[in-house]
């Protein structure tokens, strides 16, 4: 048994490694305080790196090219059918995972960043408990702290049958499913929001047989229907089946199966899968950090509530990430990382940007920031949208991808970029664009004015600008025009 605790004294403890933990250590350092990085896992990078974001890009990397030889007889190039040989593309991911991993390392040394290993967890408001497998606990006595602590899969005990069923091999989260352990036969997906339909998009390249099940009556809930309407109408073709309005009543393994109990307007009764994996979203990594001995105050949600400065209800605490709210992404974690350092420096800054942008990496992509038509109705916003098919794309043409779109939604007044829309292949990199045009507080004309290279799918954004602009000034000529007696 380890006894002992030993005392450190920092300016700066932050719990988590993830990308806005390790972002925010990396910029305090910069800064000139000192800073130690405390994480539960021996290599940083949390679930964006290990278990999220990078390893099923990686995967659906792989999926691309698949769908890509596959679809290629379309313009008269024909490939054999593809030998997948899952182990070594098992390995190539997990090396970029490891590559990345000791980047971060390398970042953290050359910072003089220190890093600890261990589960941390709040003592008062100046102090923290690290606990260390086999190595004795260590006090970490702060000024300031910032958690970090991400976010986890949601999971979903009451559906099954059987309570030990629930840790089956067979029963899949995300972060098992990127495990990437074989390619199910037949595999269902509970949930049909972006985790769920790249997960799919994954394993249906590979070769399984996807069903899908969604509760709402469309994917991706909260998104455009009219953006979601080509990649639905793309994952009609490659996933066996997508229901709708449908149910999971409940899940048991029997044997080498897992029977699913589905309950929906086209499908009701029993259906047999390999593999299942739930991705029903995720919750905040708020419980077991001590938080009850701060100040610090956590919603209804799990999450805790902090201010544009990132700080909580104690405030020598900040929270950046998945654990400090919506949306739970890691390039919000990442921005919010920078804004926690440098309040706690004492440089004038906060969190408050004009969008974020959210990418869903499916085939085709979808990407949105800001306002989105199904905000604007929500919230009685009126608002202008100039839409460009990509159908009239020259570049579109030729990579074979025309069923796409660029959307823009503006003020009818002023004609201020409000938000932007895109689906087709690289929405995820275009709409960088978007996303700078709202922080710089861009109109129509700046888009429209702006040249864009050609042939090239940005152009799109441009299209548009021009089409809501030729529109505006017609109505505005019709307005102005005396009417014959």
């Amino acid at each position: 048994m380890v006894v002992g605790e030993m005392v450190e004294q920092v300016d700066l403890a932050v719990v988590g490694g993830g990308p806005g933990g390790y972002t925010a250590a990396l910029r305090a350092a910069e800064l000139g305080i000192k800073t130690i990085l405390i994480d539960t896992q021996p290599k940083p990078g949390g679930v964006c790196l290990h278990m999220g974001c990078i390893p099923s890009k990686a995967l659906l990397h792989a999926a691309e090219v698949l769908n890509t030889a596959r679809d290629a007889h379309r313009y008269g190039i024909k490939f054999a059918s593809p030998k997948i040989d899952i182990d070594e593309l098992r390995t190539w991911k997990n090396g970029v995972l490891d590559k990345l991993a000791d980047g971060i390392i390398g970042l953290c040394k050359a910072a003089k960043v220190e890093r600890l290993v261990g589960r941390a967890s709040f003592i008062d408001s100046k102090s923290l408990r690290v606990d260390r497998e086999g190595e004795s606990n260590i006090r970490v006595k702060f000024k300031h702290a910032i958690i970090a602590t991400g976010s986890r899969p949601t999971r979903l005990p009451s559906l099954f049958k059987k309570e030990k069923d629930i840790e089956s091999d067979l029963i899949m989260d995300s972060t098992s499913a990127l495990a990437l352990a074989d390619v199910p036969g037949r595999l269902l997906v509970i949930g049909g929001g972006y985790i769920g339909l790249e997960m799919g998009t994954v394993y249906a390249a590979l070769g399984s047989k996807v069903t899908v099940v969604e509760m709402t009556d469309g994917l991706l809930p909260g998104v455009d229907r009219d953006m979601v309407r080509p990649l639905a109408t793309r994952l009609q073709e490659d996933f066996e089946a997508i229901h709708l309005s449908t149910r999971v009543e409940s899940l048991e393994i029997k044997g080498k199966k897992v029977i699913a109990e589905v309950k929906g307007s086209d499908v009701n009764g029993p259906l047999e899968f390999d593999r299942v994996l739930i991705a029903v979203g995720r919750v905040p990594n708020s419980g077991d950090l001590g938080l009850e001995e701060t100040e610090v105050k956590i919603d209804k949600h799990g999450f805790i509530e902090v201010d544009q400065l990132c700080r909580t209800a104690d405030r020598r605490i900040y929270a950046i990430g998945d654990v400090s709210g919506q949306p739970m992404l890691a390039h919000r974690a990442i921005r919010q990382g920078f804004v926690a350092a440098e309040v706690i420096s004492g440089l004038p800054t906060a969190f408050d940007p004009a969008a974020i942008p959210a990418v869903v990496f499916t085939e085709p992509e979808v990407a949105w920031c800001g306002l989105t038509d199904t905000e604007a109705r929500e919230k009685g916003i009126k608002v202008g949208t100039a839409k460009f098919p990509w159908s009239a794309s020259g570049r579109a043409m030729t990579l074979a991808e025309p069923n796409g779109m660029t959307k823009i939604l503006f003020d009818p007044e002023s004609q201020a970029v409000l938000g932007v829309g895109m689906v087709g292949p690289r929405a995820g990199d275009l709409i960088a664009e978007a996303v700078l045009a709202m922080e710089m507080g861009a109109v129509l004309e700046d888009l429209a004015v702006a040249i864009h290279a050609h042939p090239t799918l940005s152009e799109t954004i441009n299209e548009a600008a021009l089409s809501a602009l030729s529109r505006i000034e017609r109505q505005s000529k019709a307005a102005t025009t005396p009417q014959k007696i």
